[in-house]
């Protein structure tokens, strides 16, 4: 096999993006090879945008058609599970656009869909090529850090105005978009956390719905996460304050480290703080560090673009990787059990044994008096799978 034969099923905002990134030849050993997507409209832009490109109406007949060896599954929330699923039963590779899904339940079923097939599975966690974060990790699994006592990340730089929530009628409600911030924007900080530091062992969590926008869903989090070692953390998000913040703190043993505007900081002890504090008989002193600024690659890194070159890779050639779709889940549990918490009365979660039939009748609840807007302001690229 020369080249990866990929379609793209869903063609709005991110579909047209990797779609145009695909044609212009920035997927090394890919070729796009057929489109998708239900909405007449959407099919006359493809076929006025990508005229050499086979498009179809069905993601069934794309997926029967021979025309693809994997997938992209750029459709709503909700129907992510459903597409991956039925792409790995005509026997293709898929990878699928963030979220894995709206809830638990229905990822679960995914991933065990994913176990029956040799085909491979990725997810769009493009983060994951942030120099600075891929750095961040690599010294956390060294041990350079030592014990992780505390993380604090502060994610408010995902700003929406009302007129974001307006645009279109699918937005910001539970029936068709499953959530507010945490399923819309938030999705790669809460894969970030999960890949970096792991799964915390219980969370307590204070969501707050429509309290500076009006929608149905949430939009200011702060919650509380416990772990086995004793390390907490704090995740704080919002898309109602100006101007934004993306600051991530980690206090450790070996002293502090900063990650803002795509760079670390790393304030490191001459010696570890249980060693000093073990050893030093003084009333007031304290560990002395030096300021170390890791030499990374500039900016965001290759993003979705690598995501796609790594997964055309382990499909061709073996190679790792780097943004497995079974992942999915991790993330979206984090997400469920904040909200879920909430709606409990911000009860402790137990992530390890996470009642996923009972968070689904919690949203069911919710989608079921859910109220679809009405009045919707004509806008380009509807697709809500990546639309940030």
């Amino acid at each position: 096999m020369e080249k990866l034969r990929f379609g793209i099923v869903g063609v709005g905002n991110m579909g047209t993006t990797h779609a145009k990134n695909f044609v212009a030849g920035k997927v090394e050993e890919a070729e796009l090879t057929a489109l998708c997507d239900i909405d007449e409209g959407r099919r006359a832009f493809i076929k006025e945008t990508f005229p050499e490109i086979p498009v179809f109406e069905k993601a069934e007949d794309l997926f029967a058609s021979g025309l693809v060896d994997a997938v992209i599954i750029a459709v709503p929330h909700y129907d992510h599970p459903k597409y991956v699923i039925k792409a790995f039963e005509a026997g293709l590779h898929v990878i699928t656009e963030k979220p894995a899904g709206v809830y638990t339940k229905q990822v679960l079923e995914m991933n065990e869909a994913s176990k029956k097939t040799n085909k491979l599975f990725g997810i769009m966690y493009n983060q994951r090529m942030n120099p600075a974060y891929s750095h961040l990790r690599e010294m956390i699994k060294s041990g350079e850090l030592g014990r992780i006592k505390r993380v604090q990340w502060t994610v408010t730089n995902w700003y929406r105005p009302q007129s974001y929530h307006d645009s279109a009628a699918w937005r910001s409600t539970w029936a068709t978009e499953g959530g507010g911030t945490l399923i819309n924007q938030n999705p790669h900080q809460l894969d970030l956390w999960q890949w970096m530091f792991g799964m915390p062992k219980k969370l307590v969590s204070h969501a707050f719905f429509g309290k500076n926008r009006d929608i149905e869903v949430e939009d200011e989090v702060t919650a509380y996460m416990e772990y086995e070692d004793g390390m907490t953390g704090v995740y704080i998000t919002s898309i109602a304050e100006a101007p934004g913040t993306n600051r991530l703190e980690i206090a450790c043993d070996m002293g502090r480290v900063i990650v803002e505007d795509n760079k670390i900081t790393f304030n490191k002890l001459e010696q570890s703080e249980p060693d000093f504090n073990r050893e030093f008989k003084g009333a007031f002193g304290s560990p002395k560090h030096e300021t170390i600024i890791p030499d990374i690659p500039e900016g965001a890194g290759p993003q979705h673009v690598g995501i796609f070159n790594n997964f055309t890779s382990a499909v061709l050639h073996g190679t790792p990787l780097l943004s497995p779709g079974v992942e999915g889940v991790n993330g979206l549990t984090i997400s469920n059990a904040m909200h879920y918490s909430t709606w409990k009365g911000n009860v402790e979660v137990d992530i390890a044994n996470f009642p996923h039939d009972d968070f689904y009748a919690e949203l069911k609840k919710r989608i079921d008096s859910s109220t679809v807007k009405k009045k919707v302001v004509e806008v380009k690229a509807t697709d809500m799978s990546g639309t940030y």
